[in-house]
């Protein structure tokens, strides 16, 4: 449970449309930041996260977590996109491309399911992703690294 000691982060529940979509946006562009600190302080301090086969909890580990993520997949870029909300829960498909330490590039397509507190942190997390391995000449996503630019396709316009 978040407590007053967090300021509100709009927007906040409850969701209508416009409100998720802008949610969504903000989480994307967090992510892209590859700043583990900054993406954890979206999280409610006591936040659980089903990802892949991981459970985690608290933004100590999500910290960690994304702090080894991110060390391995390198080039991050990361699209989402709105799948459905209601008053306090948004759902989410995603695609990132990445690169590991040899060369060969991925993309890893995914869906999340989020559930908010009424001061807009994120309490809930489950992430379900599988990775695919790409040639570097099949890659979607070319921006410069971090925010992807307002003009850049998303997901349904890049056909994933």
């Amino acid at each position: 449970m978040n407590t007053q000691i967090d300021p509100p982060r709009p927007p906040l529940p409850p969701f209508d449309r416009a409100d998720a979509i802008k949610k969504v946006r903000l989480a994307e562009d967090a992510w892209n930041t590859r700043d583990a600190q900054r993406v954890a302080l979206a999280y409610t301090r006591d936040s659980r996260w089903r990802n892949r086969a991981e459970f985690i909890q608290g933004r100590e580990e999500i910290d960690a977590f994304l702090r080894r993520k991110w060390a391995k997949e390198h080039d991050y870029r990361l699209i989402k996109e709105i799948w459905a909300h209601d008053t306090h829960r948004i759902a989410v498909r995603f695609v990132y491309e990445w690169r590991d330490d040899s060369g060969q590039w991925f993309r890893s397509h995914g869906n999340e399911n989020w559930a908010f507190d009424d001061h807009g942190y994120m309490a809930v997390r489950h992430a379900s992703i599988n990775d695919h391995a790409i040639a570097e000449v099949d890659r979607k996503f070319h921006w410069p690294q971090g925010r992807r630019p307002d003009d850049h396709p998303g997901l349904t316009e890049l056909g994933l």
